[in-house]
């Protein structure tokens, strides 16, 4: 009997307890939030009847200067290149370079036997020689209308074709002579003297390493803006400082795998200190923005009217409506709602609400900045 009211008085007891619980539990409920989280919520209404700030960091504005760059890779092509071979075949009687030396234009570099064709020279001379010496004498008796105009004909007729074969010995023996196309630099030869080349036999190659192309290839996003004679500067591995360059031709045609058009530019290269074949990293300035209002990127609150971030002022937040322009990877350019010199909010701006008060942790300011798109 004893244990039955011991276990009755026992369940009265617990629910007793859980009823309490339930009926004091919201007012209590404040108390042990403020407990667990160290303090008042931001936005919190205080004892005293206000708000509880919200820490956050601030941005002062100050003028930035703003680069839209395009970063791409290029090669650096000689301005002229070939393989020199000869247009006839023969035996090489004379190699007449140095390898990796400077050649002129014109200059003669190798050769092949031409004997053959000099002694052909030797007897069509010979005989315009006396078909010359006709010709006068049949002129003067054609004067004098002692031989027909037909005899005389006869004669000029011969002499121009001698004339004629003259001319084409003179041109194959121009085909066993190897000059340069143009002023360069010759590379390692390819042959010696003494050996039979034929038309698809090379020689030695010759290089024009005075001015230097730059190959590159651009978003064609880009293809309106690079144009003729826009400037462009590179850099090239082992070599400190940059160098500038001029577009010079732009392919009419956008390549439809990378989705890119390639463009060349022109450097001088005067003292040659650039080789042909090395690798270049290109940077081209699209556009340049002298004192621009530039924010970070986690300050824009994108939504779905528009954009808009947080200010401070008077120690409370002010949302404002912007419109953006420039982005760049760090910063984006504001066109219109912000002003140099206002304090943007920069952290915690999905809590951040109009008229919220607002306590600084941390604040930027004269800072100068420059930022480059890629």
């Amino acid at each position: 009997m004893a244990t039955k009211n011991i276990f009755r008085i026992s369940i009265t007891v617990i629910l007793t307890l859980v009823l309490a619980g339930i009926i004091f539990y919201p007012k209590l409920k404040p108390i042990f939030s403020s407990g667990e989280g160290g303090g008042p919520q931001p936005g919190m209404r205080e004892p005293g009847g206000g708000q509880q700030p919200l820490f956050a960091s601030g941005y002062v504005l100050v003028p930035t200067k703003m680069n839209e760059m395009i970063y791409s890779t290029g090669s650096l092509l000689p301005d002229e290149e070939v393989d020199l071979a000869f247009e006839t075949s023969g035996k090489v009687v004379g190699l007449y370079f140095e390898e990796g030396r400077k050649v002129k234009k014109g200059e003669l570099m190798a050769k092949i036997n031409d004997r053959p064709l000099q002694a052909q020279l030797l007897k069509l001379q010979a005989q315009k020689k006396l078909v010359e010496e006709r010709e006068f004498r049949q002129r003067q008796l054609l004067d004098r209308d002692a031989i027909s105009r037909e005899s005389y004909d006869q004669v000029a007729t011969e002499l121009q074709s001698i004339e004629a074969d003259i001319m084409l010995i003179e041109a194959r023996i121009a085909e066993t002579e190897l000059r340069a196309p143009f002023a360069g630099i010759v590379g390692l030869r390819m042959i010696s003297e003494g050996a039979f080349a034929t038309t698809q036999t090379k020689i030695v190659r010759l290089v024009k390493t005075r001015p230097l192309k730059i190959e590159f290839s651009i978003p064609e996003r880009y293809a309106g803006e690079v144009t003729p004679g826009f400037s462009i500067s590179f850099d090239v591995d082992g070599i400190q400082k940059s160098f500038e360059a001029q577009v010079y031709a732009i392919d009419p045609k956008v390549d439809m795998n990378t989705r890119t058009i390639v463009a060349r530019a022109l450097y001088p290269n005067t003292n040659e200190e650039l080789k042909p074949g090395r690798f270049a990293s290109v940077r081209a300035r699209l556009s340049e923005i002298e004192n621009a209002v530039s924010i970070p990127t986690e300050a824009l609150i994108p939504e779905m009217e528009g954009e808009k971030v947080f200010i401070m002022s008077n120690g409370k937040a002010r949302e404002r409506k912007v419109t953006t322009g420039l982005r760049t990877e760090s910063h984006i350019q504001i066109r219109t709602g912000l002003n140099f010199g206002d304090t943007l909010l920069t952290t915690a701006t999905l809590q951040l609400r109009d008229d919220l008060p607002v306590q600084l942790d941390t604040l930027v300011t004269n800072q100068h900045l420059v930022n480059e798109i890629k």
